[in-house]
């Protein structure tokens, strides 16, 4: 059923209709993996249906096009309401080109503010109480509808302002040059109706949107820069077409020359101006997701499905169930997670892990939605859809991020709630000094100088400092496969100190394999490790598989067994060849070892590698040397944290031997081997008392609580989604010199945001002295309202411009 919902929006949208809802409000609120691009016009059968129930209204619904009766996949008219067709092609009312209905992936779209997260509702519009945009909770897709729209209202409400402003500024400024008069074309009386006419649409037009901020910011006392752009503007204004309109009502004290200086320059330049601020700043949101729009338009659009009777039906990606079985053919994108239960191919995995290898899976395997299969076929279930895959859950970590505030962040929020009452009450002492003991004509003077304090002070710049920083920063990280879940985790990683580190599946790769295989003088190697091999079959332990892998490399034919037995913490039993085989521990397998064999069993044992006994009728006669490898990375790793001045500490469930010889390779710091989860919780929390600040780096359960305990959690990507949800990184390659990366990236990005508060810092501090005139009894100048408006925009366009610099990042290799 289909919802209907009375927006609360303070706010109407710029393009909004008395008859129908706007283009924004039909289509249904919700993030997309990437709309189809319009296609030529052609004429597809188009169909018009009838409106919701309650237009004007926004709407929200799961998979169709709120107000049509449009399915995911048809083409709609973002204009005209009821126009839908089955193709891509021109809208027959308006001809704009139709858009493609998206999948329901995420649900209905929450929006809310970078600045105040409490802030949330339904559909787009201002924050009520900085006056900033509210962005969707998801990242928002590349062909958002909202997004563009907004790119667009203010690209077109610039470029008019500023055609509308020039002529006014020009008026205004030529006959203050030297030699330059207009009086003889353009009589003072008829130029100040010119300005008044000319700046009247750019005050409210352009900058309509800047008084509804201040007043929502009033009315509710949540004092913010739009508060001080609206005072600035509207003063100098108001004053402007009183002295156009009643010049008769200001005493001499407003008198120069005999005539009332007008200000309508000066309101629509700083119009102008904010307006650039705000249209740059909503280019820089829409470019902050676009590494995972990337990755997003990546993903499969439909699936070959079967049905219960085994025929073959092409569905979109956004009609399937957990349990749906899908039949993916050589070349094809996997639609979405699951499991592979019949046939087998090899995958790149690529987008997600960055390896260029393909993998190979098999029945039981996991595959990922949005990766490529290769030469193979294969069956697999649907394991997960919508917002629970990887890509869905990347999508929204990076999009929590994007929106969190660092702690920093407080410096900039405890500045600004006393800063606006300040500089109100500064613009009225300047008024109140120069009207009093300023030359003439003072008052004028005055109120100039007042409407320059106002508007230099907007503090535009600080309430931008952390969160551009914090978007373009946390986007760049996502293309190196940092994933942050929060801002606070980027100024935590920072300053740690102290890198806790698992052993299996974070410093080594995870998967066991066979180093070395010795048999018994007078023992066949190939036809004991065949037999090794076709008992181990049957097992799933981690060791038993790197036994039939180690013999699969070999091309040997398995025997056949039978009378399988396994036994927990032992090993199996089974016969083959007419005798009776062990395989396991050397209690379990038998004691009776030849001399030769035992000795080489202990050289590899003291090598921390894992010994698999073979006994055929009761004696050992071959044993397997298995060991979990050390990521090829791993120590360049190390040796780049050690670099960064981070202590490495090894905290492992393994034993004292095993975890010794890994350290030892590595130059691990400090080794904590037969750890359980709890021991490495309080292992965390002894280091955090001492005073260090700790990062802990893990990718399975047992790691999971220690993740959460740290300063700062890192999980694998490769890792357990448990590991993943406890951490505050998240390594998609589940590469340890991803952590040195993410060290990296911190301190980037906090770099960034302390210029961003010392450019903002410095322009306020530095502006409103200036603005105030205290220059004026050294130099004779003062600082005009329109300079001012240019200066506060600086510095906002100096913010943008230093956070975008975190797009160039470089990370060391």
């Amino acid at each position: 059923m289909k919802s209907c919902c009375h927006s609360d929006s303070p706010e109407k949208e710029p393009e909004a209709s008395t008859k129908e809802d706007p283009a924004i409000q039909r289509l249904p609120e919700i993030n997309t993996i990437e709309r189809a691009a319009s296609g030529p016009s052609c004429c597809a059968p188009l169909k018009e249906t009838k409106p919701s129930c309650c237009g004007g209204h926004h709407h929200h619904n799961h998979g169709t096009a709120v107000g049509t009766d449009a399915e995911p996949g048809q083409f709609i008219c973002p204009m005209c309401p009821g126009v839908v067709s089955d193709e891509p092609g021109d809208c027959p009312k308006c001809g704009m080109p139709l858009e493609q209905v998206p999948p329901a992936v995420f649900g209905p779209t929450i929006y809310t503010c970078p600045m105040h997260p409490e802030i949330e509702q339904d559909h787009p519009g201002d924050c009520p109480k900085c006056g900033m945009p509210l962005e969707p909770k998801v990242v928002p897709n590349a062909g958002d509808e909202h997004a563009r729209r907004e790119i667009r209202d203010l690209s077109r409400k610039f470029w008019v302002g500023l055609a509308l402003t020039l002529p006014v500024f020009l008026l205004a400024m030529l006959p203050m040059l030297p030699g330059l008069s207009l009086e003889a074309w353009i009589p003072k009386p008829v130029s100040k109706w010119i300005e008044f006419a000319l700046a009247t649409p750019v005050v409210f037009w352009v900058g309509g949107s800047f008084f509804a901020k201040a007043w929502r910011s009033l009315k509710g006392w949540n004092l913010n820069m739009f508060t001080l752009i609206a005072l600035g503007v509207g003063s100098a204004y108001l004053y402007s077409v009183v002295a156009v309109l009643f010049p008769s009502w200001f005493p001499g004290a407003f008198r120069h020359h005999g005539q009332v200086e007008l200000y309508f320059e000066a309101a629509a330049v700083i119009t102008v101006l904010v307006l650039l601020g705000q249209l740059l700043e909503a280019r820089a949101r829409s470019r902050t997701g676009q590494a995972i729009q990337a990755l997003l338009g990546l993903a499969a659009k439909s699936a070959t499905r079967l049905t219960a009777d085994g025929r073959e039906e092409q569905v979109g990606i956004d009609r399937l169930q957990v349990g749906d079985r899908l039949r993916v053919r050589p070349g094809e994108k996997i639609p979405v997670d699951g499991t592979v239960v019949d046939g087998s191919s090899h995958v790149d995995e690529s987008m997600i892990t960055g390896e260029p290898v393909p993998v190979k899976r098999g029945a039981g395997d996991p595959v990922v939605g949005a990766t490529i299969n290769q030469t193979g076929a294969f069956i697999m279930t649907v394991g997960k859809v919508g917002g629970e895959t990887l890509l869905a859950q990347i999508v929204q970590m990076v999009a929590k991020a994007q929106r969190s505030r660092a702690p920093i962040q407080k410096v900039a929020d405890t500045v600004a709630a006393w800063f606006v009452p300040a500089v109100v009450a500064v613009a009225i002492l300047t008024f109140a000094i120069w009207a009093l003991w300023g030359p003439e004509p003072a008052m004028a003077l005055g109120l100039v100088n007042a409407v320059a304090v106002l508007i230099i002070a907007c503090p535009c710049a600080l309430g931008l400092a952390t969160p551009v920083s914090i978007m373009v920063g946390v986007g760049r990280a996502a293309r190196e496969g940092i994933l942050v879940r929060d801002a606070e985790a980027i100024e935590t990683a920072e300053k740690i100190d102290t890198l806790i580190v698992d052993k299996t599946g974070t410093l080594t790769a995870g998967k066991p394999q066979v180093t070395a295989f010795e048999q018994a003088e007078g023992i066949e190697a190939d036809r004991v490790l065949a037999v090794a091999a076709a008992l181990e079959s049957h097992s799933e332990h981690p060791l038993a598989r790197a036994v039939v892998a180690f013999a699969a490399s070999r091309g040997l034919a398995l025997p056949a067994t039978a009378d399988f037995e396994s036994t927990t913490g032992g090993g199996i039993a089974g016969t083959a060849d007419g005798h009776a085989w062990k395989i396991g521990k050397q209690a379990f397998a038998g004691e009776q070892a030849p001399a030769g064999l035992a000795a080489a069993a202990a050289t590899e044992q003291r090598q921390a590698k894992t010994i698999a006994w073979v006994a055929r009728d009761g004696e050992a006669v071959a044993f397997f040397a298995i060991s979990d490898p050390v990521k090829e990375s791993t120590p360049a790793a190390v040796a780049r944290l050690h670099e960064l001045g981070v202590k490495v500490i090894m905290a492992t469930g393994d034993n004292e031997q095993t975890a010794r010889a890994v350290a030892g390779s590595l130059g691990i710091d400090e080794i904590h081997a037969g750890l359980s989860p709890a021991d490495k919780i309080a292992l965390v929390q002894e280091l955090k008392a001492k005073g260090r600040r700790v990062a802990m780096a893990g990718d399975g359960i047992n790691d999971a609580p220690a993740l959460a305990a740290a300063h700062v959690g890192i999980a694998m990507g490769t890792g357990t989604d448990v590991a993943i949800e406890s951490a505050h990184l998240t390594l998609v390659k589940g590469d340890l010199s991803g952590i040195a990366r993410s060290f990296q990236a911190s301190k980037a990005v906090m770099r960034n945001i302390r210029q961003n508060l010392f450019f903002a810092f410095l322009y306020n501090v530095a502006g409103i002295p200036i603005a105030a005139g205290v220059l004026y009894p050294l130099t004779g100048t003062l600082l005009s309202p329109m300079i001012a408006g240019a200066a506060m925009s600086l510095s906002s366009v100096s913010v943008i411009s230093n956070a975008l610099r975190l797009h160039r990042m470089k990370f060391d290799s």
